[in-house]
């Protein structure tokens, strides 16, 4: 087959499968999937197929449908998704934009943590000195409009007057102890507070009340703190059994901030100027803070899908059966907080109800430790993929059943063991053997009987007559490969005689007489399983191009978000293996 278009449109194309493009060769572009490898040359439009079967002829059955889809069809739907996209997904992707500008390789993280300010959810920042988490939560503090802003560097020799405000001494001469909050942290909005795990203990439980229930017990005052979005940074991870649980418990969003990887961006940041914490966006972008708590209140008329929910539940019970080995425990109120995050991303993201790219959030707010956080983020990617759509059938219902009516037919139609040449005594099966003695006293032949329950075994024992009267004088024993040895006692030169049983049908012939009635009353609930098969798919590839478009995220890069749509693609192909096996069940009921 060929393709004549050129390789952006080939990729978009391809881009619902999953798979990897390689531009390392001159002469061709290669993708891969599952094994199986696309050739294209770029100025011929050959394509061709290689690799392991299986991914071979996945790439063979759905890349010509993929290629001979119509462009115009293709644009005007696309063209229709992106006039319904709302206005706040323009608005914050283009406040991310302009947060992110100048910085390298900080898109994910920015776009998380400005999300978690959105809705009022806090930040930990973990990674080595020197990777931007201080400048990180400037700019994002810039994306809101004038808020009361906090910034402090923790250390163990920090006071509560370094954070939450000097005492007052004019309040110390009436006897009254309270402290001087204005441009501290019980009167900001918004506040970064670097090294958190290096303060005192005194320092951290004040803190634990304040963003808990956003108060601050200033003397005999209980005043209300406005704090809307915490960020806190560390290069470590609070240590177990210091009584940090529970602020820490606090922290939803957990972002790992590294050096920068790719060359590129690093010769980049060598060769451009210092970054400015402060950055200018406009005032058409930039969050009032009216806007914020309206934003904040409307997030909860956002529903999760039951796709997500089972997301969920595959995350938790994955975390359970490996609590031993990775020490994860997430609690409710952690739940809770994390479905609100998932939430607000279909919220900015101009959906109603969330989806598999929010679900990818999870990855960011489950893990503990470093030395469990790739993990997690394995487990939850694990789950996004293996939960595709949710169709309101059972598929286990529908493979038990249709497990059941294989065994059913076949069961009808053919032998499931050998069945051999035998004769009844006594209601049981047994050979019938003509038997040459060899003996000193009588050298005549006779009829001797050998259970049929014996030809599995290889232990020795007697034949009998037709009256069920062993020959105590021969000896009888299978060989494990379906040959009996016979052997007599009193013989000439240890005489012996092989008998081998005559099959009449092998395991696996088709039955000559069968009851049709029933095979035409299993072949019909055979087709009533396909039909819901068949609706299934239709339901799934009908929505397919629409669950693509969905899955786009501010928060999400696009590579995450192909996690998604492979395991869509898995579970098409998997309803086709379905469908397949039920005609196979339908075609040996003719």
């Amino acid at each position: 087959m060929d393709f004549s278009g050129s390789y952006e449109e080939f990729k978009e194309k391809l881009s619902s499968l999953g798979g990897v493009w390689d531009d390392s060769k001159n002469d061709r572009k290669v993708y891969r999937l599952d094994g199986g490898v696309l050739n294209w040359h770029e100025s011929t439009g050959n394509i061709s197929f290689q690799g392991k079967a299986k991914g071979k002829a996945f790439l063979e059955e759905e890349v010509p449908k993929l290629v001979s889809r119509k462009a115009s069809q293709k644009t005007m739907t696309a063209n229709l998704l992106d006039q319904s996209q709302s206005e706040i997904t323009k608005r914050i992707k283009g406040l991310v934009d302009a947060v992110c500008d100048g910085m390298f390789e900080r898109e994910e993280i920015i776009s998380v943590a400005l999300l978690g300010a959105l809705c009022g959810q806090n930040t930990f920042l973990y990674g080595p000195p020197g990777t931007a988490k201080s400048l990180i939560s400037r700019r994002i503090a810039c994306a809101f409009s004038q808020p009361t802003y906090f910034e402090y560097l923790m250390n163990r020799f920090s006071t509560p007057e370094d954070v939450f405000g000097p005492v007052s001494i004019k309040a110390l001469k009436e006897d009254l102890y309270t402290r001087k909050t204005q441009n501290y942290l019980p009167m900001a909005e918004f506040a970064f507070l670097d090294e958190i795990w290096k303060s005192s203990p005194a320092i951290l439980n004040t803190l634990l009340t304040l963003i808990n229930e956003h108060i601050f017990r200033n003397g005999e005052k209980v005043e209300k703190a406005p704090l809307k979005a915490l960020i806190a940074a560390s290069n470590e991870t609070p240590e177990a059994n210091q009584g940090l649980e529970a602020l820490y418990d606090r922290f939803i969003i957990r972002l790992m901030v590294g050096p920068i990887e790719q060359s590129k961006n690093f010769n980049q940041l060598l060769s451009s100027k210092p970054t400015d914490a402060q950055v200018k966006i406009s005032d058409d972008l930039i969050v009032q803070t009216d806007e914020w708590s309206q934003w904040r209140s409307e997030i909860h008329n956002v529903a999760l899908s039951k796709e997500v929910l089972t997301i969920v539940h595959l995350i938790r019970e994955a975390l359970t059966s490996r609590f031993d080995e990775l020490n994860v425990y997430v609690s409710d109120r952690r739940w809770q907080r994390a479905a609100m995050l998932m939430k607000a991303s279909a919220f900015f993201n101009g959906r109603t109800q969330t989806n598999h790219s929010d679900a990818l959030l999870l990855e960011h707010c489950l893990w503990t430790k470093e030395d469990n956080r790739l993990e997690v983020k394995e487990i939850v990617q694990k789950a996004v993929k293996e939960t595709g759509f949710d169709s309101g059938i059972s598929l286990a219902e529908i493979d038990l059943q249709k497990e059941q009516l294989d065994k059913e037919i076949n069961s009808e139609l053919f032998y499931s063991s050998d069945v051999y040449d035998v004769e009844n005594i006594d209601g049981k099966p047994f050979f019938k053997v003509r038997f040459e003695s060899n003996s000193h006293y009588n050298s005549s032949a006779k009829i001797i009987y050998i259970a049929l329950s014996n030809l599995k075994t290889k232990k020795e024992f007697h034949p009998v007559d037709q009256r069920g009267n062993e020959f105590d004088e021969i000896t009888c024993s299978f060989d494990g490969q379906g040959t009996c040895i016979l052997k007599e006692r009193y013989s000439y030169s240890n005489y012996s005689q092989k008998f081998q049983p005559k099959v009449l049908f092998h395991k696996g012939d088709k039955k000559e007489k069968v009851n049709t009635r029933l095979v035409d009353s299993l072949a019909l609930s055979v087709s009533d399983i396909r039909n819901s098969l068949s609706a299934i798919l239709n339901t799934v590839e009908e929505q397919r191009e629409r669950f693509e478009f969905d899955l786009k995220s501010i928060f999400v890069s696009e590579e995450k978000t192909n996690i998604a749509i492979s395991g869509v693609v898995e579970q098409i192909e998997s309803l086709r293996l379905r469908i397949k096996d039920c005609e196979r069940l339908e075609y040996l009921c003719k």
